[in-house]
């Protein structure tokens, strides 16, 4: 085997659906899928034991788990492959750039981690696009510049032997990725970064992230900060989770002023976001920046 995508989820069929369906068309021989339910209620459970009765996934467990970072490394810790890529259910990827790091981290054996360019947008406004990338801060640390740097797990992808070395989740960090980013990068993994786009990272009125633990997140990450040697440049507890919050708000806004829930098309909005993601790689010249 060798690539696993691994998924957590709890109640959020919709997207999920969206994303499965998308992710077992492109599936290859060598491929397996790895799905972690945290005890869904909606119905995902049942769909997704369907699934796997069907051997469309390859393997798969439903029970509470005591966070996020708790589901993900069940997943990590059950991958079969020699190669790991997160998927999270409400996110869009590109299926064709991840096959291409896997072929490059199958090539390139001394690589621990690839990251890459990213996509952002609203689903209530799924036309906007940002693109977004962390080169100038990769070029920073490869460079000697920081110890450390920041970057979003929703386009990585990793070498299971690798896990040894630079461990799983902290199950104490809320904003997790942020973690496990700096430590990576602190530890001095061999990182490569590819200059396309991986994934697509759509936030939606269910993704917001809570108000209520900002403090514990300044917290959590004034003490990272100082572990790792951040010294920061912006991206702090992510630039992402603040547009969220705004989004959040704006939708709260809409809904109060309509006296309705804001509706979305989802199977329109993510076939215009998996179109996007493939003409863009497409249309590009990209390529691999190898830390040495």
């Amino acid at each position: 085997m060798n690539l696993s995508y691994i998924l957590v989820t709890r109640n959020r069929l919709d997207f999920l659906k969206i994303t499965l369906n998308r992710l077992l068309l492109t599936l290859q021989a060598d491929e397996e899928v790895v799905v972690i339910d945290g005890n869904s209620t909606d119905g995902s459970a049942q769909y997704l034991q369907r699934l796997f009765e069907e051997k469309k996934i390859h393997q798969y467990i439903s029970e509470p788990d005591q966070n996020q970072a708790h589901g993900w490394n069940k997943a990590m810790l059950m991958a079969k492959g020699a190669l790991i890529k997160k998927i999270i259910d409400d996110d869009v990827y590109g299926y064709d750039a991840i096959k291409t790091c896997k072929k490059y981290m199958l090539q390139h054996p001394e690589v621990d981690v690839v990251i890459s360019n990213d996509l952002t947008s609203a689903v209530v406004n799924y036309n906007v696009i940002n693109r977004n990338s962390r080169l100038t801060e990769y070029e920073k640390w490869r460079s000697g510049v920081v110890r450390s740097f920041t970057f979003s797990d929703v386009h990585m992808m990793i070498r299971r032997s690798s896990l040894s070395y630079i461990g799983i989740y902290h199950t104490g960090y809320i904003n997790m990725d942020w973690e496990y980013a700096l430590r990576i990068s602190f530890l001095q993994a061999n990182i490569s970064y590819f200059t396309g786009y991986n994934a697509l990272n759509v936030a939606h009125s269910a993704t917001i992230t809570s108000i209520s633990n900002r403090k514990i997140i300044e917290d959590q990450g004034n003490k990272g900060k100082l572990f790792y040697e951040y010294p920061g440049d912006g991206y702090e507890i992510s630039n992402w989770s603040r547009i969220k919050i705004l989004i959040g708000k704006t939708l709260h806004k809409m809904r109060a002023s309509k006296g309705e829930g804001v509706e979305v098309n989802l199977d329109k909005a993510y076939d215009h976001y998996y179109t996007f993601i493939e003409l863009l790689n497409k249309s590009g010249d990209f390529r691999f920046i190898e830390k040495v």
